[in-house]
């Protein structure tokens, strides 16, 4: 699959970001967990959006996605697990999938969550943040899967379709995965259990994880006036570039944004 942009984000400022690329004719692909993980989905009442009064968070992102919709946006739900640059085109893996585009906005809000031991050291030998991807590799074997995000449980019920013996932790607050050339157990909250692969199930994968050599302070992305990260073609906009965390900046942020990755785009062809 081959866009213009690829913008990783589901949330207002990933559809604003779309919603400005499409007005400028852009081919427009956005990869976002279901929205239903956003956490502004959950706002019982948003009152400080200028123009949308008294909505609650649902209905604000039902409004958002319809928008993005009607003007041509496609959308893909799934996880991007790793990005990498060759020449001037964009490669993101998805589950399964790889996309490639021309630029790329990051819009996945505030990656939350930390490694916690064993995580990147078994990673590859056990560890996987995949269930589609890895699933078929534990079937009839037992797997942990430590879920952080409300599709996670969807996941977990994946894994059980396909046979594997799945323990599902939700939200676990802290844990230790444990072995020896591969994984041999898990210990979540305090409690052991033996298994042969764990699923770490989060929202978004941080941005340096994904964006190697990606400019980063206090955890937030750094971009100049036109969203443009340190990386060339790589924009961002949103929560992941700090604060004040609210719709109204990011859907701004979204805009310049999509525009100046339009700009920039027109200049590199």
């Amino acid at each position: 699959m081959l866009y213009d942009v690829a913008v990783i984000g589901g949330g207002p400022a990933g559809l604003s970001a779309a919603v400005n690329l499409r007005a400028r004719g852009k081919t427009v692909l956005v990869i976002s967990n279901p929205p239903e993980d956003n956490p502004l989905w959950k706002a019982e009442r948003v009152d400080n959006h200028l123009g949308l009064p008294a909505l609650t968070g649902q209905e604000m992102m039902d409004t958002f996605r319809s928008h993005a919709a009607a003007a041509g946006t496609e959308f893909m739900e799934g996880k991007v697990l790793n990005a990498a640059q060759y020449g001037d085109m964009w490669y993101l893996g998805v589950g399964m999938e790889m996309v490639e585009a021309s630029a790329v906005i990051l819009a996945a809000g505030v990656a939350r969550g930390r490694k916690f031991p064993g995580e990147e050291e078994f990673l590859g030998r056990g560890v996987s943040y995949c269930a589609t991807c890895d699933g078929m590799l534990y079937r009839e074997r037992p797997v942990a899967v430590l879920g952080y995000s409300d599709s996670a449980r969807r996941e977990a019920d994946f894994l059980r379709e396909i046979g594997c013996q799945v323990t599902y932790f939700h939200r676990p607050r802290t844990y230790e995965i444990r072995g020896g050339q591969t994984v041999t157990s898990v210990v979540c909250d305090g409690e052991e259990l033996s298994v042969d692969g764990v699923f770490v199930l989060r929202p978004t994968v941080a941005p340096t994880e994904l964006f190697p050599g990606l400019a980063v302070e206090k955890g937030y992305v750094l971009v100049d006036r036109q969203m443009q990260t340190n990386l060339p073609g790589l924009f961002a906009a949103g929560d992941c570039t700090g604060a004040p965390l609210q719709v109204s900046k990011a859907v701004g942020e979204g805009l310049v944004a999509g525009q100046s990755a339009a700009k920039w785009l027109d200049a590199h062809k």
